[in-house]
């Protein structure tokens, strides 16, 4: 497709986020229960640097799409368009723009003259009361291409530090945790510095604070072995409550569970974003096996 077509697609997106945000937003011609998921969404779609805030909205706009709101469809396509919260997918886009025009959607009608519609292909949330799927957690920090994975880092470790890998590699075997994510975190947090200590009075090699200490019963924070059974008991848990989300459980570990609840997705903080960045490119993967008798699901990736 043309550069042109780009432009004015992104032009028009601006307009809309603009337009929509502007005005009220009480969608008062929706029946109530659209309205609600719409109203919802919207405060969500506020959220422009938050992936998860994005994919949240997503699910909503589907929800309200499988209602038959035009708005939702309209919006939908929208996401699909740009890959806001779910993968890029033109043809998605320019689907649901021909619904949404064929409800009288003025703005899903400009858009079809700018976008082809080249088939019929519909997302499947917007049949079946299914999640759409995640954007690839690259769009949020960058390809993990060219990025050096923490097997480069340890290859490098001087000979009195590769006992920590040794340890973390024994401990995380018996957690069915994969090692590779445990000595991310380490390098994360303290760079394999058995003594470390954060002005947070976080302590040891995965940086435990007291509350976390005392809830995986660890005594001696500044004992290796303690230490990261205490680190990878809470990395399991977190794996467990966030269904094997990796960075929605890198960011709780540091920023807390309740923090991720409560933003319904990774926190607005320049130190935990960055964190995030820091392990899962160290890490390189975005997924990871759980337990799910562990702990119920969080909220955040519940359906």
């Amino acid at each position: 497709m043309a550069n042109w077509v780009y432009t004015g697609l992104a032009v028009l997106f601006a307009m809309m986020s603009f337009s929509t945000h502007a005005k009220s937003l009480t969608f008062d011609h929706e029946p109530p229960l659209i309205r609600q998921l719409l109203v919802k969404a919207d405060r969500l779609d506020k959220k422009q640097d938050d992936v998860y805030a994005a994919w949240q909205a997503a699910k909503l706009y589907c929800e309200a799409s499988r209602y038959g709101s035009a708005e939702g469809l309209y919006r939908l396509g929208m996401y699909y368009a740009f890959g806001r919260g779910v993968p890029k997918n033109r043809d998605y886009a320019a689907n649901l723009f021909g619904l949404a025009s064929r409800h009288g959607h003025f703005e899903a009608q400009k858009m079809l003259e700018t976008i082809e519609l080249r088939n019929g292909e519909t997302p499947a949330c917007v049949i079946d009361d299914v999640a759409p799927q995640k954007a690839p957690f690259y769009q949020f920090v960058g390809e993990f291409k060219g990025s050096r994975s923490i097997g480069s880092y340890i290859q490098k470790l001087p000979k009195s530090k590769r006992w920590i890998v040794e340890l973390a590699d024994t401990i995380s075997d018996w957690y069915k945790v994969d090692s590779k994510l445990v000595l991310s975190i380490i390098m994360a947090e303290s760079n394999f510095k058995v003594s470390a200590k954060s002005n947070k009075d976080a302590h040891g090699l995965m940086q435990l604070i007291p509350a976390t200490a005392e809830r995986f019963n660890v005594k001696n924070a500044y004992n290796a072995s303690q230490n990261i059974k205490g680190g990878v008991a809470y990395l399991r848990w977190l794996l467990s409550y966030y269904r094997g989300d990796v960075p929605l459980a890198v960011a709780a570990y540091n920023a807390g569970e309740g923090a991720v609840d409560r933003h319904q997705g990774i926190p607005p903080y320049k130190e935990t974003r960055a964190y995030v960045k820091k392990v899962i490119r160290l890490y390189q993967s975005t997924q990871h096996e759980f337990d799910a008798s562990i702990t119920k699901a969080s909220p955040v990736v519940r359906k």
